[in-house]
């Protein structure tokens, strides 16, 4: 089980970002916020899951993407994306995450993952 602090308070703390940083599969790149995030959330599987779903068409060719991670209180998750309110692209059911928050949003524009405080 984590033991992660993290909480959505310190994520809202982020707004824009000075540096980015490149995802290994060159998909995609993250703010700081997001790097936080993942380090302290111990969630860099989530920008991986994110990442794996950019070399599909309908998804990579969508302007902007909107993530979201919704976590059970048994520990199972729902990832999906949507291009805009209820247009559901992906849903990816995750059978076990120890994430510390019950949900969380990013974004993904021009190729670039991020906090909505961010964006």
């Amino acid at each position: 089980m984590s033991t992660s602090t993290l909480t959505a308070s310190e994520l809202g703390c982020f707004i824009g970002s000075q540096k980015v940083f490149k995802h290994c599969l060159g998909l995609l790149q993250y703010t700081e916020g997001v790097q936080y995030m993942a380090e302290k959330g111990e969630a860099y599987w989530l920008i991986d899951a994110i990442a794996s779903y950019q070399i599909h068409d309908h998804v990579r060719n969508e302007d902007i993407q909107f993530w979201k991670l919704t976590v059970n209180e048994n520990q199972t998750a729902t990832l999906i994306c949507e291009r805009d309110t209820d247009d559901v692209v992906v849903t990816q059911n995750i059978e076990f995450t120890d994430f510390p928050l019950s949900e969380i949003t990013l974004y993904l524009a021009n190729q670039t993952l991020m906090l909505p405080s961010e964006y």
